[in-house]
């Protein structure tokens, strides 16, 4: 028999990077409210101030060590648009590498690493896949996360050659980068490249990746059966994840990879069933719910202010960014919506929950394998790859980019020849927010509502499933 109301509190999330907790209002079996908490403050933009503008391309990266090459993409453009800056087209062609392989290697991750293994657990025994995922995915042991560790590094030797290094590479600059490939170096990328397609054809798609992109609708999807990917939507299938943890509807992308022709990937936002061009200066954080002193604002005139008394009714650390007063989510499939990919298009329209989510990623992972073979192919080792950079001025710039995780936004003010303001909006600081003004819950506080949980459960498995299908980084969340 069901307790009737009972208040759960989750967390630390394991496999999640950085602290959570997410209080639960569970009423009859269902989560009735939920309440997403950022428990550490680490004040990136408060460093900021004062430093000299360049410092940002420095520091910004040192938010996060798996997304470090997006924040220093951002800090660069930021930068740019201030300066007036344009990248050299090889230079901006090699950035999108670099970024790329970065957004690559975190989406395999995810699945492999830190979403598929929840279903290993002995709760879901019985199940006839669940001998499969404990072979393939128990944490540490799993045969397919050995195999994804091993190709996820030997990818990392791109990142090597263009950047020098990674976490934390300085090769992205406003102008372009700082390193301009050999020959040698292209041939070494392509082979790198098709070595991790052997990868992703062998063990997570079981079929040519061209397959899996060209997927059109869910119901092509649900009859993919070879590969990981076939396991998972097994089990998707199965345990019903298609309604499970069902977002706002409302998708925003800042537009992924620019490129000296246009962004590879749309920019815009879709709601209400539509296509609709994106406003960033509708874009404010609200600060009700959060620990922090001041008013709403847009960021490019934010503050980051934090309230040490850490006074109601405020419950975290995180911001709560809007559009125009509303939620939106981010991600790979809020990229794909948003980019008009017929898949997409129709998980959104069937409510976007977390089947939607990861297979989202997963047609991620396939596209961006595709790009990355084409940017390869077109490096010109004989062409510039930095361009003139202009002073650094007095102003303002904004620096737009897509992570892995979602929107990632810099906006820098510099006066006297130093920053004066300097705020970020991380993708889980959009999808993990608090509540707003108006009440309205953030994205994964809403997609909870209506989760089972179990008489027996303190840590319920579908908050989890729920949660991870967002891969939170709460590191970024509250820099």
């Amino acid at each position: 028999m069901t307790d009737p109301t009972r208040t759960l509190l989750v967390g630390p999330f394991n496999r999640v990077e950085g602290d959570l907790e997410i209080r639960l209002e569970v009423e009859d079996g269902q989560v009735r409210a939920a309440y997403a908490n950022s428990p550490l403050f680490r004040g990136f933009e408060r460093m900021l101030v004062g430093k000299d503008p360049r410092d940002a391309m420095t520091i910004t990266p040192r938010i996060c060590g798996i997304c470090s090459i997006s924040q220093s993409a951002a800090a660069a453009a930021a930068l740019g648009s201030l300066t007036g800056a344009h990248p050299a087209p090889q230079g901006a062609l090699a950035a999108a590498i670099l970024h790329g392989v970065e957004n690559l290697a975190d989406h395999v991750t995810h699945f492999n690493l830190f979403f598929m293994p929840d279903f290993a657990r002995p709760a879901y025994a019985g199940r006839d896949w669940h001998d499969t995922a404990v072979a393939r995915f128990t944490a540490a042991q799993g045969s397919a996360i050995r195999a994804t560790v091993e190709a996820r590094a030997k990818l990392f030797h791109i990142v090597g050659l263009l950047g020098g290094k990674w976490p934390h590479t300085l090769a992205i600059q406003p102008a372009g980068v700082t390193r301009a490939p050999s020959a040698r170096d292209r041939q070494r990328i392509r082979l790198s490249l098709a070595g991790f397609r052997r990868h992703l054809e062998d063990v997570l798609f079981g079929a040519p990746i061209e397959a899996f992109a060209g997927l059109k609708s869910l119901d092509a999807l649900m009859g993919w059966s070879t590969g990981d990917a076939g396991l998972f939507l097994r089990i998707a299938a199965d345990l019903e994840l298609d309604g499970l943890g069902r977002g706002p509807g409302r998708y925003l992308s800042f537009g992924a990879y620019p490129l000296a022709e246009g962004r590879a990937m749309a920019e815009g936002i879709w709601a209400e069933g539509r296509h609709q061009p994106l406003d960033t200066a509708a874009i404010t954080e609200d600060l009700t719910h959060a620990w922090m002193l001041g008013r709403a604002a847009h960021p490019a005139h934010g503050v980051t202010e934090p309230d040490m008394e850490m006074t109601e009714p405020a419950y975290s650390w995180c911001k709560a960014p809007r559009l125009g007063g509303r939620t939106m989510e981010v991600g790979a499939l809020a990229r794909a919506v948003v980019d008009g990919h017929p898949l997409a298009l129709d998980l959104a329209a069937r409510g976007g929950g977390v089947l939607a989510r990861i297979a989202g990623r997963l047609l991620e992972i396939a596209r961006t394998q595709v790009l990355l073979e084409e940017w390869a192919a077109a490096l010109d080792p004989g062409a510039p790859f930095m361009a003139d950079m202009p002073p650094i001025r007095d102003g303002s710039g904004e620096g737009l980019v897509e992570a892995a995780r979602g929107a990632l936004g810099h906006w820098i003010r510099v006066e006297g020849g130093r920053i004066a303001g300097y705020q970020i909006v991380a993708p889980t600081t959009w999808n993990f927010s608090p509540r707003d003004a108006e009440g309205t819950p953030g994205p994964v506080e809403a997609a909870l509502v209506g989760a089972p949980v179990r008489p027996d459960e303190d840590t319920p498995l579908a908050v989890q499933h729920i949660v991870r299908s967002f891969d939170p980084c709460m590191v970024c969340t509250v820099h």
